[in-house]
């Protein structure tokens, strides 16, 4: 019966876009409440109040509702000329990174612009950008009917352009999120897994060099598996060492909200890399449970309204919005939980981070627009509001 009852609600249309506004406005939220618990400490010691830090995080969110609901109602023709010049702007806003006095370099990462007032990161941008630009492409090549057209050379060397301009401000984690959408999108349009396979294959290998040529990035890569070896523990251990013992600590309920030890000082970036360890630690085996559910219903979701997408833009692009979050959680909580090499990125929607809670929010502002524009999605909200 109760089968029954969950495959008669997953067949509905209208319930995937119940759970895509469900699931991200509760991880928003979450997020919200983590933030200002793992940012406490560190907010004090830096500006003096406990709340300074989740007060900008609040306030990028009250801009980013009412934007994604604008972008909601955006039509397609509108997309398309956004997806038309999304290569464009994408490299323009990261050339802005390469102005002297414009760049601002972070843990040895130059991918923020000083605004002075605040800080913003051109490559959560370019991650939504990049996907409408070769959504477009694959789009158009779709609808002329141009099966012979080669895919890899559509939006490959776009996507390399831009991940090089990542990479030389030194951030390997967003180039990597990169790389995976790409990936995703070419499996999406149809290539043969043969040709995918060689492309997989030659991303590993760059990725190994890049590792094996940066002494920061090796040290990452070998200690994750044993972070609390005795010659790693006190250097480049440290960080995943603390993540575990926070999400060790946590138990089954957790320590309690606000009852973190390892937000103390022992836990770089607890509220934006490491947020995932914080919310173990405090809500215990249950917090985490939730937000992979969470995440996973989001993601089910967008994946779920991209398959019913009638028009091959928004089908490509809803595809690669759900690429992109589902490998930059995947990043995000392997690195907390020391499955991989902590490679710095956040977990959408959750961790602190204006730039990506405006993109991230924005992009699911655009699967939202994808379900409203199904017929029988409109049909279900019209049946409801005339009751």
């Amino acid at each position: 019966m109760a089968n029954k009852t969950a495959s008669t609600f997953l067949a509905k249309p209208v319930n995937h876009l119940y759970m895509l506004l469900v699931s991200a406005g509760a991880l928003t939220f979450l997020g919200l409440i983590m933030v200002f618990s793992a940012s406490s400490i560190t907010a004090i010691d830096n500006q003096g109040s406990a709340a300074s830090i989740v007060i900008r995080q609040l306030l990028f969110v009250a801009v980013s509702i009412p934007l994604a609901a604008y972008l909601s109602k955006l039509p397609i023709v509108r997309w398309e000329i956004i997806g038309r010049v999304g290569l464009v702007i994408s490299i323009g806003l990261l050339g802005l990174l390469f102005i002297p006095g414009l760049g601002k370099t972070v843990n040895g990462n130059t991918n923020w612009i000083n605004l002075k007032f605040f800080d913003v990161q051109p490559s959560e941008f370019a991650k939504l950008l990049m996907i409408l630009w070769a959504s477009y492409l694959l789009a158009r090549k779709e609808k002329s009917g141009r099966h012979s057209t080669n895919v890899v050379k559509l939006i490959a060397p776009g996507f390399l352009i831009i991940m090089a301009m990542i990479m030389y401000g030194r951030d390997l984690g967003t180039t990597s999120v990169v790389a995976a959408i790409l990936a995703g999108l070419l499996f999406v349009s149809g290539i043969q897994l043969r040709i995918l396979g060689w492309l997989t294959a030659a991303g590993a290998l760059s990725l190994a060099f890049l590792i094996a040529t940066s002494g920061y990035r090796a040290q990452r890569f070998l200690v994750f598996l044993n972070p609390f070896a005795p010659e790693d523990y006190k250097n480049i251990g440290w960080q995943p060492a603390h993540s575990l013992l926070g999400l060790a600590t946590g138990g089954l309920f957790g320590v309690g909200l606000g009852g973190s030890r390892q937000k103390w000082g022992n836990l770089p970036e607890a509220h934006t890399d490491f947020i995932f360890s914080v919310i173990g630690e405090e809500l215990g085996l249950v917090g985490t449970l939730t937000v992979l559910i969470l995440m996973a219903v989001l993601i089910y979701s967008i994946f779920r309204i991209a398959l019913r997408a009638q028009d091959p833009m928004v089908r490509y692009a809803c595809a690669g919005i759900g690429i992109w979050i589902t490998v930059q959680a995947f990043l995000n909580i392997g690195s907390a939980t020391s499955v991989l090499p902590v490679v710095g990125v956040t977990l959408p929607l959750v961790s602190y981070g204006g730039s990506a809670l405006v993109a991230t929010l924005c992009a699911i502002g655009f699967v939202a627009g994808a379900a409203l524009r199904d017929p029988a999605v409109r049909k279900e909200i019209v049946k409801k509001k005339s009751k």
